[in-house]
């Protein structure tokens, strides 16, 4: 295994609780936070304690795990009312991540076939339902990463945006799964991070998983991109998505869009790594994806230091939307969908 999936788990199953790293305070300290509740793992999710949209999709599977072991002794209308809630609450705490509506559909059901049963009954089916999802987005990981690396040169310098590592998935990642992959394939292969403003997971997150790998990082301003670009130092761009709608149109963290633009500008390959889990088929086209609005505190300082003057209005979308026109391939667990289209994507469902 990787060497930060063996020393670092993102997701920590306890068996009545749910340990998450705190991504809000690397890379300065590594911390735990643990949640025995639904609400308290929808609470972490919101907070960004934990992020990445199958990190979240995961967490919030566990999260209804911990409200089953919560409810082992309740029956009937009361049970049922309890889950309504802990759905309702999970599923309000990130908009556009598509995983965690993903997740959250996969416990319904299994909650549907249990729900006659007996309190523990219950609870070992969700909780082995929660560590199915785990399990399975560590494996899409590494697929992702096999179909991913074939398209990196050897000595390439790949520019990403966010994290969309370890941190952001059960494990391994998928746009830094695709560098790790390329890493294990022999490849010499370095990375240039872009800090990611407002909430620098570029900064703070990729920079640490790839110092840990021991893979060469540059950090970059999210401004320095097209200048980079234009004096020839980037070869290709990975990014993740926390949405892919069913045209191919990326939803991923704001900042993306332009990257791809500039992409294209430059002939750069732009690719999105993301699992089949992340397409949303129901949405027609990136206009349809929710753009979840944050906290203007983020834009106008940084962990309880404003440098912005008082009064001023602030727009803090946390993700934009990338034409699948700008995409030159999407690489998921099932291998490369260049030039992502309707057809194209579903085909890899057919």
């Amino acid at each position: 295994m990787d060497a930060l999936a063996v020393r670092v788990e993102t997701l920590r199953w306890r068996g009545d609780r749910l340990e998450l790293i705190d991504q809000r305070a690397l890379p300065q300290r590594l911390e735990y936070v643990a949640c025995s509740d639904a609400a308290e793992t929808a609470a972490a999710i919101s907070a960004m304690v934990v992020r990445g949209a199958p990190a979240i999709g995961c967490a919030a599977a566990f999260g209804v795990a911990l409200e089953a072991l919560r409810q082992r002794d309740a029956r009937g209308p009361s049970r049922d009312a309890a889950f309504e809630r802990a759905f309702a609450t999970l599923q309000a705490s990130r908009p556009t991540a598509v995983n965690l509506f993903w997740a959250l559909a996969r416990m319904k059901s299994v909650l549907s076939t249990v729900r006659d049963r007996d309190g523990p009954e219950v609870a070992a089916a969700l909780t082995a339902e929660a560590q199915r999802i785990l399990a399975e987005d560590l494996e899409v990981n590494r697929a992702m990463g096999r179909h991913g690396a074939e398209l990196v040169a050897d000595g390439a310098r790949i520019m990403t945006h966010c994290n969309a590592g370890a941190l952001a998935t059960a494990g391994h990642g998928t746009a830094l799964g695709v560098v790790r992959s390329a890493r294990d394939a022999g490849k010499r292969v370095s990375v240039v991070a872009n800090e990611t403003r407002p909430f620098l997971q570029g900064a703070r997150l990729t920079a640490w998983e790839m110092l840990q790998e021991r893979i060469p990082v540059t950090l970059v301003t999210d401004g320095m991109a097209g200048h980079l670009m234009s004096r020839g130092k980037v070869d290709i761009v990975i990014v993740g998505a926390d949405r892919v709608a069913a045209n191919g149109d990326v939803a991923n963290k704001i900042g993306t869009y332009p990257l791809a633009v500039l992409a294209a500008r430059h002939g750069i390959p732009f690719y999105v790594a993301a699992p089949l889990s992340t397409v949303d088929r129901a949405i027609p086209d990136g206009s349809g994806i929710p753009i979840e609005e944050r906290d203007p505190s983020e834009v106008t300082g940084f962990r309880g230091e404003r440098w912005a003057p008082e009064g001023v209005s602030v727009v803090n979308p946390a993700f934009d939307v990338t034409p699948a026109s700008l995409v030159t391939a999407l690489i998921t667990e099932r291998g490369v969908v260049r030039a992502p289209s309707r057809d194209a994507l579903r085909a890899l469902f057919d």
